[in-house]
Formats: C-alpha cells, sequence, structure tokens
C-alpha cells in the first residue's frame, strides 16, 4: 500500500494500517467498517443502510434526485434512510480514498434521544441525507473509536462506548433533527419511514403503490407525493432500484448467476431484468460481475 500522509490528518494514519483491501473491512466492532479506494470510481447506483459515513482522505460525490451531496475531510455523512442514490469516488494510488462508516443503531439512537430530553420544534421537514460540517466534538469521538480499534482489550470493553459518542455528537450537530425523527415516529414523514423500512424486507415481494398507500394510512396521491419528497423517487422507482441493488450485490459478492439473482430480487422475467439492469448500471449483468471480480483480484 503507498505511504499516506498520516501529519496531514490524524485520522488517516489511524484507518489506513487497518485497511488490508479495497471496498468495505469489518472491523472487531460490528457497526464499524472502514472503507478504501485506490482508484477513481465513475458515478454508480448504490445504497447505504442508515450510517455516518466519516471520510479521512479522497472524496465523494453523492446524487439523489437533483441534489448533489459532497463529503471529504472537514465533513461527514448524516444517512437515515437506506435510499438509492449515485455516487461518485475520487481516489489515486497516491492519495486513496480512506474513511469509516458506522451503522445507525435504532436502539441506541432511542436511547440517546430520550436520555437528550426534547428539542424545539425544528424538526418539520427532515433531510434524510446530507453532510455536515465536522465539529471538534465529532472529529474528537471518531478519532477516540479509531485508535480503540488498534488495541483489541479496548475495542472488546470500550467501543460501544466510543460509537455512543459518535452517535452522541452527530445529534447534537446540524443533521441531528433527521436523526431525532426517526424516534419520534410523528406524522407523515414517519410514516413513509416505516414503508421504506417494510419494502426493505420484502423487495421481492409484488408490491402495489395502492397496498403501501393503505399501510402509511394514506391516500395513493398523498403517499405518491410524499413518498417522493423523502425518497427523492417514486414508489415503484424506488423499489426497482433497490432490488436491482440488492442483485448487483448477489451477482459480485455472493456468486449467484444471473437467474438466481433476477429470482431472488422479484424479477419473473430474466430478460426484462438484463435489461433494466444495463439501464440502471450501464453494463450487462455478466459482464458487470466479471468486471468487478476482475478489479477485487487486481
Amino acid at each position: 500500500m503507498p505511504v499516506t500522509h498520516a501529519h496531514e490528518c490524524p485520522l488517516i494514519g489511524l484507518i489506513a494500517p487497518l485497511v488490508e483491501r479495497d471496498g468495505y473491512s469489518p472491523t472487531t466492532l460490528p457497526s464499524v467498517t472502514l472503507m478504501a479506494s485506490h482508484r477513481p470510481i465513475v458515478r454508480t447506483p448504490l445504497m447505504y443502510e442508515p450510517s455516518l459515513i466519516i471520510v479521512a482522505q479522497g472524496r465523494k460525490i453523492g446524487y439523489l434526485g437533483d441534489r448533489e451531496i459532497h463529503y471529504g475531510p472537514g465533513q461527514y455523512l448524516v444517512q437515515t434512510l437506506p435510499l438509492p442514490f449515485e455516487c461518485e469516488t475520487h481516489a489515486s494510488a497516491e492519495s486513496p480514498l480512506l474513511g469509516v462508516s458506522i451503522r445507525l443503531d435504532p436502539a441506541l439512537l432511542g436511547e440517546l434521544v430520550t436520555a437528550m430530553g426534547e428539542r424545539s420544534a425544528d424538526e418539520a421537514s427532515p433531510v434524510p441525507m446530507d453532510s455536515v460540517s465536522m465539529t471538534d466534538g465529532m472529529g474528537e469521538a471518531v478519532l477516540r473509536l479509531l485508535r480503540t480499534l488498534h488495541d483489541p482489550a479496548e475495542a472488546a470493553a470500550m467501543g460501544p462506548l466510543r460509537v455512543r459518542d459518535v452517535v452522541f455528537e452527530a445529534l447534537r450537530g446540524e443533521q441531528g433533527p433527521a436523526l431525532r425523527a426517526l424516534v419520534h415516529h410523528q406524522g407523515h414523514y414517519s410514516r413513509i419511514v416505516q414503508v421504506l423500512s417494510w419494502l426493505h424486507g420484502h423487495f421481492a415481494e409484488e408490491v402495489s403503490v395502492e397496498a403501501l398507500a393503505r399501510q402509511a394510512s394514506m391516500s395513493p396521491s398523498t403517499f405518491h407525493q410524499h413518498f417522493k419528497q423523502v425518497a427523492q423517487a417514486s414508489p415503484l422507482q424506488y423499489l426497482k432500484r433497490l432490488r436491482l441493488i440488492k442483485a448487483q450485490q448477489l451477482l459480485v459478492q455472493e456468486a449467484s448467476n444471473v437467474n438466481q439473482a433476477a429470482e431472488a430480487v422479484g424479477y419473473r422475467s430474466v430478460s426484462q431484468f438484463s435489461r433494466d439492469y444495463k439501464r440502471c448500471f450501464g453494463t450487462a449483468p455478466l459482464q458487470h460481475r466479471k468486471e468487478e471480480r476482475a478489479l477485487q483480484a487486481s
């Protein structure tokens, strides 16, 4: 691996030794994953689970609807909902992308929100995905967390508390209202969140907008309007993108063949699946799998 300039950012020197390959590397803490890329990655559809993404080196641009979301050193991304979006990675062999992802646990969020007490009603229109400036408090909490990963005994004893520190700082930050909205379960936003969660467990099933609207206790037209406001896509566009991203994971990570992947995500027609896949990712499913495997092997 190339030498990184740890003095420029202490986070780099803490992440680089723990990363063995490009992509996502698990750590001893189940909710903490390290990210690395030694090459640029063109704009590609993907989906993050609800999480905090801190980039120490390199940068990313997320595209959600008509929004561009930039995140790199000095910022962190708060992703409160599992939204399909497109992402571009700026990185090189000399200056690889290095970052850390902290998955948001609903139980921990609920506990912290309750302990912190009610906030004023500044939370009417939460933004489910945005980058915010890194505060001193957040920077110190992330540093403590990464140092802990270098000491197995400390990680076992103190790791969950270090994660808690980071989530606490996120709740105090600019995206705190969006995080609290996940806990307070009020209004249209909360009902759309519940439908999104349901879709993630049932994406391979036959789904109608009318049934989803009933689940959200809204008329189909009201549901469609509020869903699009939150997800930046219609319900059926969201479902199609969700299925295709899940299929990509099956093809690339789990060695499914095209027929298996199509069936697993709810497609009845393999040819329709292949057409939609190519439209989404720019490459046919089998070709995409070959290219990704070649990159992983290099």
